[in-house]
């Protein structure tokens, strides 16, 4: 296509609209009408249109002077992501671990206060939640969401705990939001993360992060375990030096 036809055809008011979007993904805690004007290059009134929109067609919430995006976008990333192979370089990686483990490898990313599921390869072995990709659960009490969560600023982490219900999956959900903040603090510091017990009882998973080639923190990867199989100190190590390799693989052959 010519650059003239290109030019032609191009609509600057949705272009402008994706970019408020994308301004508010990166500020989960939301945004007043002022800042999203300024931070997207708009005037008041323009940012105003664009806001009132989205919050008109339910891909925005309004609370009081804060504009944040909804959940309705993660039914529109799951109905794309059940079409698209995201994770098809990937999962025969992840493939290779859950074979060598016996256990199931998943991937997510972060949105908003949860994480999706890209890609996962299930074990050979019966674990009571079912996922599949599109699934979502809360970033807070998930060794994937603390991983994710670690590659945000602090106050970027303080603000989502704040927002967040930190309601008790199970009597071992840690919901008091400056432990989980610790918590996230420990798996940036050491680059992985545990969770015991505390999404359901009898599950176990570790998780360590997936980073561009930027060193970005763009997705996690996990293996899950019934905790009747394999203690806190054997998943640190016998399954975190091969989690890091099979991510390793990952980062060099499929996160561009």
């Amino acid at each position: 296509m010519s650059d003239e036809a290109t030019a032609r055809d191009h609509v600057n008011s949705l272009e402008r609209g994706l970019g408020v979007m994308e301004i508010l993904a990166e500020h989960s805690g939301g945004l007043t009408l002022t800042e999203t004007a300024e931070k997207a290059g708009l005037t008041r009134a323009g940012a105003r249109r664009f806001l009132l929109t989205l919050v008109a067609t339910g891909y925005a919430t309004q609370t009081g002077r804060q504009f944040a995006l909804s959940p309705r976008l993660l039914s529109v990333a799951r109905t794309w992501l059940q079409g698209k192979s995201l994770w098809a370089f990937a999962e025969p990686f992840m493939r290779d671990t859950a074979a060598a483990l016996q256990e199931s490898c998943s991937a997510t990313v972060l949105s908003g206060d949860d994480v999706v599921y890209v890609a996962r390869v299930a074990g050979p072995r019966i674990i009571n939640l079912e996922l599949q990709v599109g699934s979502h659960l809360p970033a807070y009490c998930t060794a994937m969401g603390r991983v994710l969560l670690s590659g945000q600023k602090p106050a970027e982490v303080k603000a989502l705990l704040a927002r967040a219900v930190l309601a008790p999956r199970t009597d071992k959900t840690v919901t008091d939001s400056t432990r989980v903040a610790e918590m996230v603090a420990a798996a940036r510091r050491e680059g992985y993360a545990i969770v015991d017990e505390e999404l359901e009882i009898g599950l176990r998973s570790i998780a360590v992060p997936l980073r561009d080639r930027s060193g970005a923190l763009v997705a996690a990867i996990n293996v899950s375990t019934q905790s009747a199989r394999h203690s806190v100190a054997e998943m640190k190590r016998d399954f975190l030096p091969l989690l890091k390799q099979t991510a390793t693989r990952i980062e060099d052959f499929f996160v561009q």
